[in-house]
């Protein structure tokens, strides 16, 4: 599943309509190789580049709030976190497949040496035993850091999240819990990670009540929100997007600071449409919101959601919402089909599928 994207039509210029109907996109403009086939001998032709990357990652500006800051990327911001953890708190572990040299995507390096083989350790195989043996840890009062080394492993473990993790502090009628569980997993698709490693599965947790989901736009995010998901009193699920982990690179603080959860942040004021989006879709909504102010001459407002679950009604309903809306609310997504392969250009909502919901709601 490709991460969705909402988007809330509130008002329309009289001359919208008009606008829309001069313009047009062609299909080059989506980026996608279209092959030739002739029996005729010919030089060969490089072809296109694979549209493996979707959209331009643009950084957020430097914080100034939290102290000194140093140049990071995404898997070094979740490394930077994780290692505030574990200096700032005796009882933090930090468990999983391959995590002792670093895992997959290199975001435990050097924990190991620098904190010991007793707080940042490998485990089995088995997904069901990594959230199963955080649950045990976590309920201990200790923080437990579990990681599960691909979002779309995660599914072994759904029995141990959503029926215990998500339950513990319910069924003991608050007597015990294992709130100081969070488990990392890198999240989304990249180009060519096809049915198994390509997968959003967000919307599966969303719907699970005890648990806390989050999904950072860029490194100055992922550490804040990792950090208070690590400090939160529930368990929290914390997807990376892993196509981020080497493009995208802010300045960071280097110590320690906390970005609220359950907490959306407008990213651009609009008066026309709302573009509600999390992870990595962020950044192809910003692309979005500029295409329809040049070539529609229409203003859009962009949340950033950050939390799946609980997620802030308020800031995305706060302004003209459900009962001034003047069309349906479009869902931008995944086609109803497994992760493709060769097919990921047509799959994903790219800037041009999110365009197109914004033509078709001015024309509603």
């Amino acid at each position: 599943m490709a991460a969705a994207v909402r988007i809330v039509w509130k008002t329309v210029p009289s001359t919208a309509s008009s606008r829309y109907a001069a313009s047009g996109i062609s299909l080059n403009g989506v980026g996608i190789p279209f092959p030739q086939f002739s029996f005729i001998h010919k030089p060969r032709v490089t072809s296109q580049k694979r549209l493996a990357s979707h959209f331009t990652f643009q950084p957020d500006p430097p914080p100034s709030e939290f102290g000194s800051t140093q140049k990071m990327n995404l898997f070094q911001a979740v490394s930077s976190a994780m290692d505030n953890t574990l200096a700032n708190d005796p009882t933090a572990v930090i468990f999983g497949e391959d995590v002792a040299f670093g895992g997959v995507f290199r975001c435990t390096v050097g924990l190991r040496d620098k904190y010991g083989k007793d707080r940042v350790f490998n485990t089995p195989l088995c997904e069901q035993g990594i959230v199963g043996f955080g649950i045990g840890i976590a309920a201990t009062g200790a923080t437990a850091i579990a990681e599960i080394q691909f979002a779309d492993y995660i599914f072994p473990a759904f029995d141990q999240i959503v029926n215990e993790a998500a339950k513990y502090r319910y069924r003991s009628g608050n007597m015990f819990d294992c709130g100081r569980l969070t488990i990392r997993a890198p999240w989304g698709c990249v180009g060519h990670g096809s049915l198994y490693h390509s997968q959003s599965p967000e919307a599966y947790f969303a719907h699970t009540s005890g648990l806390k989901v989050v999904v950072p736009r860029g490194p100055v995010q992922a550490k804040g929100l990792l950090l208070s998901c690590i400090k939160d009193n529930n368990p929290c699920i914390f997807f990376e997007p892993k196509i981020l982990y080497r493009a995208a690179v802010e300045q960071v603080p280097v110590d320690s600071y906390y970005i609220p959860l359950s907490q959306a942040e407008v990213l651009q004021e609009g008066s026309d449409v709302t573009l509600v989006a999390w992870g990595t879709q962020v950044h192809v909504l910003k692309e979005v919101a500029n295409m329809a102010q040049e070539k529609l001459g229409v203003s859009c407002e962009i949340i950033d959601l950050k939390t799946i679950l609980p997620w802030d009604s308020d800031t995305v309903c706060k302004e003209e919402c459900f009962l001034n809306l003047e069309a349906p609310i479009a869902r931008v997504c995944g086609y109803d089909t497994p992760f493709p392969h060769i097919f990921e250009p047509f799959y994903i909502p790219d800037k041009w599928k999110c365009l197109e919901a914004v033509k078709k709601m001015l024309n509603y």
